[in-house]
């Protein structure tokens, strides 16, 4: 049973409406954010009409400020957003839709200004907007504006996508634009599109551009990305996976991320054996980025297409090139039974072998084999690069408590590394990788062919006692 001093809603409730009154002005002194949010409640205790006017007011005075939102000030900028997005819609749109609908439009004016005064962070800010997409839908189905309202509205708020902060408009819209508002939204979009096309963008006119002017052309190109980015989600919405595919230059299409998105499309279209021929068009290089997103699309499309076969072999030459544990796990599920216990003995062979050690080790410490881990290292205990500290202090913290001997290996290398090369940002890390080492050492009970601590620490001694900057850290 809670204590009557626990901080909860019932604990408080027995203070009585005139005490939690006077700690509430207490709590809010100096606290400018609190006590927008209690002028609030008490504007919308009087009526929803009120409680607009308030929120009306707020967001003019956020519209009309220029000051910089830096770090220290976001997380309490933030709060106030939030505060008057959800005002919006527990305090007025309960009972007022329609005011409740505008004020969220005027809302959502707010982020192109209000991004543009963040220094950092604005990913959380343009995620405020994200929200406020979402409570469009419910808004709009309650309101019920007009459909040339609806989509004019609409329209102009795609117009000003800058910091893809409406990217989820359309969708949430979808069902109250209908089929007939999605190909008038389009039209309008398209006609924007062709306006734009029809001004000189040409890169040889740069050079002879004033100042005003290429700030001019670099802002019409800005739109043209916006709307060609909105007639994708709207071909998405509609189904068109012909108009989607369409916003895609020739010359695009074979960029991994934008053969991925074309080939999802075809496949819930029913076209997989197209999309899977622009997944094998696309330019993907052995060290890209976005070469895993572009396996798991290829491997969907297979699936799809019935080719399951070729799926799995596709599994098994993914997890052979990286060694990703998940492409294994994924290849077992799709084996009958007792197929899977040869294919893993297969696979930790091919771990075992594998030339990069980094990865087979992340590989067995993905898998959680530390015993294989362990067996690695001690068998490739000379290809340890103790310059991979990145890799190897997580893998020492994994093996510490069931492989002792093998971590140790692992923190000599570090240590080793920063020592002998003379690495004294790194003497601190590696004077406190050798108390470790000293700290497994009993628990080895065979050092086999590897020094036991002490006489590790003695050979260290003697070729490196010079470098007192790493003896005064371990002293």
């Amino acid at each position: 049973m809670a204590s009557k001093t626990t901080l909860n809603a019932k604990n408080l409730e027995a203070l009585g409406t005139e005490r939690l009154a006077q700690l509430l002005i207490e709590v809010s002194s100096g606290n400018a954010a609190a006590k927008r949010k209690l002028r609030l409640e008490l504007a919308g205790a009087q009526s929803p009409k009120e409680a607009g006017r308030a929120i009306a007011k707020r967001l003019t005075s956020i519209a009309n400020a220029k000051s910089a939102i830096t770090w220290k000030k976001r997380k309490a900028f933030i709060a106030d957003l939030q505060t008057q997005r959800r005002g919006i819609i527990d305090q007025v749109g309960s009972t007022d839709p329609e005011q409740a609908l505008f004020l969220m439009w005027r809302f959502m004016g707010l982020a192109n200004p209000v991004i543009e005064r963040c220094q950092s962070g604005d990913g959380e800010v343009i995620a405020v907007f994200h929200d406020a997409c979402a409570d469009l839908g419910p808004l709009v189905a309650a309101a019920k504006p007009s459909a040339e309202v609806l989509i004019d509205t609409t329209f102009d708020a795609l117009c000003e996508n800058r910091y893809s902060q409406f990217d989820k408009l359309i969708s949430t819209l979808t069902p109250a634009l209908g089929a007939n508002g999605l190909e008038r939204l389009r039209q309008k979009l398209e006609a924007f599109l062709e306006t734009l096309n029809a001004t000189d963008l040409s890169t040889d006119m740069i050079g002879r551009q004033s100042t005003a002017e290429y700030m001019q052309s670099i802002a019409e190109r800005r739109k043209q990305r916006i709307a060609k980015s909105a007639l994708l989600e709207l071909a998405d919405a509609q189904g068109d996976v012909d108009a989607f595919i369409a916003q895609f230059e020739p010359w695009t299409r074979t960029v991994p991320t934008n053969a991925i998105l074309i080939a999802r499309q075809l496949v819930d279209a029913g076209q997989a054996a197209e999309a899977l021929d622009f997944l094998d068009a696309a330019d993907v290089d052995e060290d890209d980025w976005d070469r895993m997103d572009w396996q798991d699309a290829r491997i969907d499309v297979l699936e799809a297409m019935g080719r399951k076969e070729e799926a799995q072999a596709f599994r098994w030459a993914c997890f052979e090139r990286d060694l990703w544990a998940d492409y294994l796990r994924a290849y077992l599920r799709k084996l009958p039974d007792f197929d899977d216990i040869e294919a893993e003995e297969k696979a930790v062979a091919t771990a075992m072998a594998d030339p990069e050690l980094l990865a087979a080790l992340q590989f067995f410490l993905d898998w959680q084999s530390p015993d294989r881990a362990a067996e690695l290292l001690i068998n490739r205990h000379s290809e340890i690069d103790g310059n991979r500290f990145e890799y190897l202090t997580p893998a020492a913290d994994a093996l510490a408590e069931s492989q002792p001997l093998a971590a140790t290996l692992v923190l000599r290398a570090m240590i080793d590394f920063a020592v002998s090369k003379g690495r004294s940002k790194r003497y601190r890390h590696a004077a406190r990788h050798l108390k470790t080492c000293a700290e497994l050492a009993p628990r080895i009970e065979v050092f086999g062919a590897f020094e036991t601590h002490e006489t590790y620490v003695a050979r260290l001694r003697s070729q490196h006692g010079r470098k007192s900057g790493f003896w005064a850290y371990v002293g």
